[in-house]
C-alpha cells in the first residue's frame, strides 16, 4: 500500500531531524558562549519548524489515508502520533520560544540559556511523538 510505506518514509524522515536536533545539533550549540547560542538556535529554529512541521502534517494525512484504505488500527496511531507535535508545540513548546525569539543577542545570558536547555527537553517529545508514529507505520506495513 503506496500510502502507508509514504506514511512511514515521512515519519522517518521526522524523527530522524528531531532526533539530528536531540543528539547533535542541541549538544554542540549548547558548547556556545550565551550570544553565540542564541544567535545560532534563532535561524536553526525557524528553519528547523519550517521542515519539520510540513512533515508532521503530511505524515498525519498520509497515515489517515492508509489507515482508510487498511483500516489497521496502527495507522491510526501513527497518523495521531504525527500530528501530535502540533498541539505540542503550541501549547507546550511555543511559550519557551517565544521567551527565546523575544531576547536580542545583546541580552543573551545565563536566563536564554537555561531557556535554550529547557526546549532541548521539549523538544525531545517530538523525537518521541516522531518515533511512536513510525513505529505503529512500520507495524501496518508489515503485516499488510
Amino acid at each position: 500500500m503506496a500510502s502507508g510505506l509514504l506514511a512511514l518514509m515521512v515519519a522517518a524522515l521526522f524523527t530522524g531531524a528531531a532526533f539530528y536536533v536531540n543528539f547533535a545539533e542541541q549538544p554542540a550549540r549548547l558548547t556556545l558562549d550565551d550570544r553565540a547560542l542564541l544567535t545560532e538556535w534563532k535561524p536553526s529554529y525557524l528553519r528547523g519548524f519550517a521542515m519539520q512541521a510540513p512533515l508532521a502534517m503530511i505524515g498525519f494525512i498520509l497515515g489517515m489515508i492508509a489507515w482508510w484504505q487498511a483500516s489497521h488500527p496502527a495507522f491510526l496511531i501513527g497518523a495521531i502520533a504525527m500530528i501530535a507535535p502540533w498541539p505540542w508545540t503550541i501549547f507546550g513548546i511555543k511559550p519557551t520560544n517565544d521567551a527565546l525569539l523575544a531576547i536580542t543577542p545583546d541580552n543573551a545570558g545565563p536566563e536564554s540559556r537555561a531557556l535554550i536547555v529547557k526546549w532541548g527537553g521539549l523538544h525531545a517529545v517530538r523525537t518521541v511523538l516522531g518515533a511512536i508514529g513510525s513505529l505503529a507505520f512500520l507495524w501496518a506495513c508489515l503485516e499488510q
